[in-house]
Order: C-alpha cells, then structure tokens, then sequence
C-alpha cells in the first residue's frame, strides 16, 4: 500500500524540481505556490512524518501552549520547547518594533487568537478571560451539540489584521475548519499561507492532527481526516541537502494512537494521556537550522 507520506516526499521533490529561486525575509529559498495533502486519522492513526524523526512530545507541548492561549515563551521553555526562543529575542523583538514587550513575550500571536480574538493585547501575563471571542470553545459547544455539529460555520482563525504589527511573527497555519459528517466522524482542513517544508510542515501537520484527535475524544466523536492546502510551500537553501537524503528513504508505517481519558477542560490534556496503539516508528535524526 502506498503510504500517505509520500505526498510529503513528493512536495519536497516538487520544489527541488520546479520551485522558483526567491530570496525571501529570512533566506534564499525554492518556492512553490498551492499544494494540498490529504491524511487520514482513523483508528487513531496520526501522521507523523517517519522518514526522520519528529519532536512529537515538543509539538504536543505546542498545541497544548496554544490551547490554553499563553503567548509567554517562558511556558515553552519550561517544558523543554525552544522553538520560538529566537523569535522572542529582544533582539528579534526591538526588530519588529515590539519594544515595549518584555524579552519572551511574543504579542498576541495564535492562543491569544484562539481563545481571545481581537482583545486588546497588554502583555503575555495579562489574564484576559471572557475579553475577545474565544472561537476553540464556540467550536467545542458546536462539536458537542448534536443539532450545530454539523454547522459549515466552525472555522478558527488565527490571522487577524487588526494585531498583525502587534505580533513577533504573524501566523503562518492561519486558518483551520472542522467538519463532521454522519453525526460522528471529524476532520479537520488547515489553510497554511507559509510552509517551512523541511521543519515547520511536519510539525503542522502533526500539530493539527493532534488537535483533531483531542477535540474528538473531547466532544464524543471519531477522529477522520486532516487535509492540509499550502499556499507558499519553500524549501531553504540550507535544508536542501538535507531534503535530498530526506526523500531517499522509505517511509514507515504511520503510528497509531490512544487519548486514553476524557478531560473536563481542553486545557488539561497532557502528554501522558496518549496510549501508543501502534508505535512511532522513524528513520535516523536528520538535523536543519530552524530561520527565525
């Protein structure tokens, strides 16, 4: 059977082979635009990419940062995250024109859109319950209500033009809608305007699979499928070597998981609730210099 992964290894050869050379914010780059992968997450499959090895735990202690609406990288390093420490330089920060905001605090970037849209930013340790619009918990009330599940209505928006310039960096997976059909199955398609194809898609795709699975368990439904659409889909001139060991291995099987307990809030998830049915198998590290 041909495994899913390979429309992951067929976009990087795409780029490799037909994307135009651009020199972009932060680097020389090969691009293409428009691209779209279908994953499927049933029977607790979970796309993680198998021909090197993902950071899962690092990407699971992400989604859950954007759940709870935290924009504090502090969080993230306490948990042994560090992938947003370069975006959240003072340095990185005074180049955005973030002065005001402390080393760390990284603007009203994806949780506080998630959970508090459009709510007028102070700084990362401001507590801003019931301010903006928490569109996560509309969707959950949606997912969990028989009569408005399947409601065309259940989009996520990250991207907002009213804080752009209030941001360290505006979002890249801008936009995410979930779907059920037959009254129990959920899917999940992510609209991503920027795709760092050899480290940020993975992740994505990891991340919004993850996402899917924990609001299923959540709200007593089957998880589906994950359809992700690229707009800008790049590969930095550093990561092509990479990329071309990369896209000579035979992918794995995907793994499958468990979330093993219903929690009372979407916050309390935690790392340890997830059974591996099937194991994570992967190829050896392959290691890429993250851009800021």
């Amino acid at each position: 059977m041909d495994s899913e992964e390979n429309q992951y290894l067929n976009l990087i050869k795409t780029i490799l082979n037909t994307g135009s050379l651009e020199e972009s914010r932060n680097g020389i780059t090969k691009s293409i635009f428009g691209y779209s992968m279908r994953f499927s997450l049933r029977d607790g499959q979970l796309p993680l990419i198998t021909t090197k090895r993902l950071a899962w735990k690092t990407c699971f202690n992400e989604l859950m940062w954007f759940i709870r609406g935290s924009t504090n990288n502090a969080e993230l390093v306490a948990a042994g995250v560090h992938i947003w420490d370069a975006n959240s330089t003072r340095d990185f920060l005074d180049s955005r024109g973030l002065k005001k905001n402390a080393e760390g605090d990284l603007g009203p970037v994806y949780g506080h859109q998630w959970r508090h849209f459009n709510a007028a930013y102070t700084d990362c340790h401001t507590d801003y319950t019931g301010k903006g619009v928490d569109q996560l918990a509309y969707i959950i009330d949606a997912l969990k209500t028989p009569e408005s599940r399947s409601s065309r209505r259940l989009v996520m928006s990250a991207w907002n033009p009213c804080q752009i310039d209030e941001m360290a960096l505006p979002p890249c997976h801008v936009l995410a809608q979930f779907n059920v059909t037959n009254g129990k199955y959920l899917s999940c398609s992510l609209y991503q305007r920027s795709g760092d194809v050899g480290l940020g898609v993975p992740f994505n795709i990891a991340s919004y699979s993850f996402l899917t699975h924990l609001l299923a368990k959540h709200c007593g439904l089957i998880a589906e499928e994950f359809i992700l659409f690229l707009g800008n889909a790049h590969i930095y001139e550093e990561h092509i070597q990479v990329l071309e060991q990369q896209i000579l291995r035979t992918p794995f099987k995907f793994p499958k998981i468990n979330i093993q307990e219903k929690r009372d809030n979407i916050e309390d998830y935690k790392v340890r609730d997830i059974e591996w049915i099937e194991p994570y198998k992967f190829c050896e590290t392959l290691k890429m210099q993250m851009k800021a």
